[in-house]
């Protein structure tokens, strides 16, 4: 459990920054993640065209209010939510009947304060409790949005852990979310941990993890880091991964890519989990899987957005978000990672019939017992590889572990019985 508390911890002090796809709360952010982890910050001008896209003016907010008499009503000092993300600056003072298309609350929920962005459009507004806006009347009120929306950059985090290979294998998670724990500080502080995990041991492709601001962020990635592309063979957008709901794996475009059959295989052990087919519809795999790119990048969640009630409110808090729930996420995205790597193609270089496994020690010296797993998997392993069934289908057709029949891979790979196909 040290391992979830400390997760909790990074996101009880993240919780409080205001961050939005751009500006100082992403880079504040970014920063404290990067104590923990050798994370290199990039910035991209606004301005810079990305795809369809344009990198936007860069958003900072000071303070907001909404104030009658002097008394502050709606507080962006009480929870920066208060605010719609990316409100021009505005200094007023108006009737409640001009005020009120400005002012958004909750749908079913009186005591919850929505969360609302206005990025691409130029207006401002103010989030509330359905309760406090019903209690409104007559009046001028002030109205004060202290925010600067100006050329700037946009903000995203990169650190590449070198393996045996040059393949990528691509993580990511959002960073824009304000103080929303589920969505998405889980993300940050599973992926934050999991680089942790990743450049403590020996890893047989390379890791690429990235911190970005959703939609825009990995556009930009994807515009300006063209170079990297060809190097990615999979991927794994992480995202609401604190809650109470079972493990959820969305599939890639493919469907059946091998990232797809990796997070397939750990999710049948564990009680509940979910897989589904890909839509275009969610976080930053849509974006990885549009068909110019078709990066075979799947996505692991509890929730998937708008299943829990708590989805964008203030409701989506630290107490939402339990320790076990994080460590049980990044297991099995450590699992699923491992199954990635094992799910590789041998061709038997002995293929008319069995080789003599005894003669290489790899067979016991008293014949005439029944079969145990470990010959067994050698055996599965010798007959499969043909250059077009992989270790997973090994484990799937045969029913043994997948750790099981690596390892016969391996010692029959070491007795030069396989080379593995490209």
């Amino acid at each position: 459990m040290a391992t979830g508390a400390r997760m909790h911890e990074l996101m009880a002090e993240l919780f409080p920054i205001c961050r939005s796809i751009t500006g100082d709360g992403v880079r504040q952010t970014l920063r404290i993640v990067g104590e923990r982890v050798p994370l290199e910050l990039r910035e991209v001008p606004s301005g810079t065209e990305v795809l369809d896209w344009t990198v936007p003016d860069e958003w900072n907010i000071d303070d907001a209010y909404v104030a009658l008499d002097g008394t502050r009503l709606i507080d962006f000092r009480d929870s920066n939510l208060h605010v719609v993300s990316y409100s021009e600056p505005v200094h007023a003072r108006m009737p409640l009947d001009e005020l009120r298309p400005h002012l958004h609350a909750h749908a079913e929920r009186s005591d919850w304060i929505p969360y609302r962005t206005s990025y691409y459009t130029r207006t401002w507004g103010f989030c509330l409790a359905r309760e406090t806006l019903d209690r409104l009347d007559g009046g001028e009120y002030e109205v004060h949005v202290d925010s600067r929306l100006e050329p700037g950059s946009l903000t995203y985090g990169e650190v590449v852990i070198p393996g045996e290979r040059d393949e990528e294998f691509l993580v990511t998670t959002h960073v824009c979310h304000p103080s929303l724990a589920n969505d998405n500080l889980s993300g940050i502080a599973v992926l934050a941990e999991l680089a942790s995990a990743l450049a403590g041991r020996r890893n047989r492709h390379t890791f690429r993890l990235l911190f970005i601001p959703g939609t825009i962020g990995s556009l930009t990635w994807l515009a300006t880091r063209e170079d990297v592309l060809p190097r990615i063979v999979g991927g794994l957008v992480i995202a609401c991964v604190g809650d109470a709901a079972p493990l959820t794996y969305k599939r890639s475009r493919r469907n059946e890519a091998r990232i797809d059959r990796a997070a397939e295989y750990v999710l049948a052990a564990r009680e509940d989990a979910r897989v589904t087919d890909f839509v275009p519809w969610g976080w930053d795999e849509r974006q990885f899987n549009s068909p110019g790119f078709d990066l075979q990048v799947g996505c692991l969640s509890r929730s998937r957005e708008g299943e829990f009630p708590e989805y964008h409110s203030s409701a989506d808090n630290l107490d939402l978000v339990r320790p076990e729930q994080l460590e049980g996420a990044l297991d099995a995205v450590l699992e699923i990672l491992d199954a990635f790597d094992a799910d590789r193609r041998y061709v038997n270089l002995s293929p008319r019939g069995e080789p003599q496994l005894g003669r290489r020690g790899l067979y016991p010296q008293t014949g005439g017992a029944l079969a145990q797993d470990e010959q067994l998997a050698m055996l599965w392993v010798l007959n499969q590889s043909d250059g077009e069934h992989s270790l997973l289908d090994v484990a799937a057709r045969s029913g043994l572990s997948l750790d099981l029949v690596r390892t016969a891979a391996d010692r029959l790979h070491d007795a030069q019985l396989l080379g593995e196909a490209p």
